[in-house]
């Protein structure tokens, strides 16, 4: 009976659970089973989950956006700092290239002042240099001085392309600041040498240069004032030995006699402008010298010509007694062109007692010529020659022996010895032109 009844209670089916759903008259019923029981827990414990974490989110979002903000602020903020600064930067080269090219236009000012100083040098000495050469004077080097403008025209386009050079970076540069502003226009450098830095390596080569050219002329203008008055020294040396006078340095010409003005102090001359000055000087006296030394018969009237009979005292030919002989005697062939020693004007044309046919030349300084025994006189009385020009032809008129040319030289009427005048004559000539 025991053993019945516990078998019948262990064997007892579980009560379910059953839900009625009553709607008026309709009456459902469900039955609750315990997986769904599970389900609705958990679907309780996600909106539960949920609710929660919306509530924290609209709690912190006002926090979250606030500190989001301000991290904004702060990078919106260096970045402005660093966009001033990179400007500030910018303006710092583009002032300092501005400056830069101001300087190298100051400087390529200067070298054109320069260049053109020298140039109006050049120009100076171009007539000096003329007359030095004229005068015989080593002056066939010419002095630098027009050659070095085109010299300075490119350095200066030179220069002008460094500046253009600079002045394309630094609008690239800028470019790369205003625009995208990325790092690698933050961290811009400048560049390694600046206008100022390469125009003063490029003015430093020109002024070495111009002054380079300014000491030759300064040297070369020295030498030739040397010269010139070394010249004119050893021309007025052997014409002191005969008592000729020599204008003295300085003294006006004759043909520029008609001048005048008020006296005013020369403007900024310089060391070189007085050097020009000792250059002419020098050049005027030497040409006053040798144009003094020209216009004098130290030349042999019949170069190569045998010497027939000396100055000084002489047997007669005629007489057979003791006579001064008061010139030279050339030999010559009958009707040979007879020209004379110095340019002068002819004072006597004609028959002159034993001189036979004889012309006689006035050189000046109290110096004049004659010429005898000539078979045909070619010039008269009055006629201005030439040492080129033929005066007559040799025979052997007057007071003579035989076919020759009897040459006298006269200094204030006395006759001289003509040969000290051409011993004198071949010392001038290292010194005619």
């Amino acid at each position: 009976m025991t053993h019945a009844q516990q078998s019948l209670v262990f064997g007892k089916r579980k009560q379910e659970h059953i839900l009625i759903l009553a709607s008026g008259d309709r009456v459902r019923h469900l039955m609750v089973r315990p997986w769904m029981a599970a389900l609705g827990f958990c679907f309780l414990g996600v909106f539960a989950i949920g609710y929660l974490l919306a509530t924290s989110y609209l709690v912190l979002r006002d926090d979250l956006i606030g500190a989001t903000m301000a991290r904004q602020a702060r990078m919106q903020h260096d970045y402005e700092d660093r966009i001033a600064a990179l400007r500030a930067q910018v303006d710092r080269l583009t002032s300092r290239q501005l400056l830069d090219q101001q300087v190298v236009e100051d400087k390529v000012d200067k070298l054109m002042e320069q260049q053109m100083a020298l140039t109006s040098r050049h120009g100076k000495l171009g007539s000096l240099l003329d007359r030095a050469e004229s005068s015989g004077l080593s002056a066939t080097e010419r002095l630098p001085g027009q050659a070095y403008a085109p010299d300075v025209k490119d350095k200066r386009a030179s220069l002008s392309g460094a500046v253009q050079t600079v002045q394309a970076q630094l609008a690239t540069d800028e470019g790369q600041a205003g625009g995208t502003l990325d790092e690698a226009a933050l961290a811009y450098a400048p560049a390694p040498e600046t206008v100022g830095d390469h125009a003063d390596r490029v003015f430093s080569r020109v002024t070495l240069s111009l002054k380079d050219v300014e000491q030759t002329q300064r040297s070369r203008v020295a030498q030739l004032t040397t010269d010139a008055e070394g010249t004119a020294d050893a021309i007025g040396r052997v014409l002191s030995r005969f008592s000729i006078p020599i204008p003295a340095e300085g003294a006006a010409p004759k043909d520029d006699s008609a001048v005048g003005g008020p006296y005013i102090e020369p403007e900024g001359a310089d060391d070189f402008d007085g050097s020009l000055v000792q250059l002419d000087g020098a050049l005027t006296r030497l040409e006053t010298v040798r144009s003094t030394a020209e216009s004098l018969p130290f030349q042999n009237p019949a170069l190569g010509k045998e010497v027939t009979s000396s100055f000084g005292n002489r047997r007669d030919p005629f007489l057979g007694r003791l006579a001064l002989h008061s010139g030279i005697d050339f030999r010559f062939a009958p009707g040979e062109k007879v020209r004379p020693t110095a340019p002068g004007k002819v004072t006597t044309a004609g028959w002159t007692g034993g001189y036979g046919n004889m012309v006689e030349i006035d050189h000046g300084n109290g110096i004049s010529t004659r010429y005898g025994h000539m078979s045909e006189i070619l010039v008269k009385a009055g006629d201005t020659v030439d040492r080129d020009d033929t005066i007559g032809l040799a025979g052997s008129t007057g007071r003579s022996t035989g076919t020759h040319l009897h040459y006298e030289v006269r200094q204030n009427g006395r006759a001289v010895d003509p040969i000290y005048f051409m011993n004198a004559g071949l010392k001038l000539a290292s010194y005619m032109k």
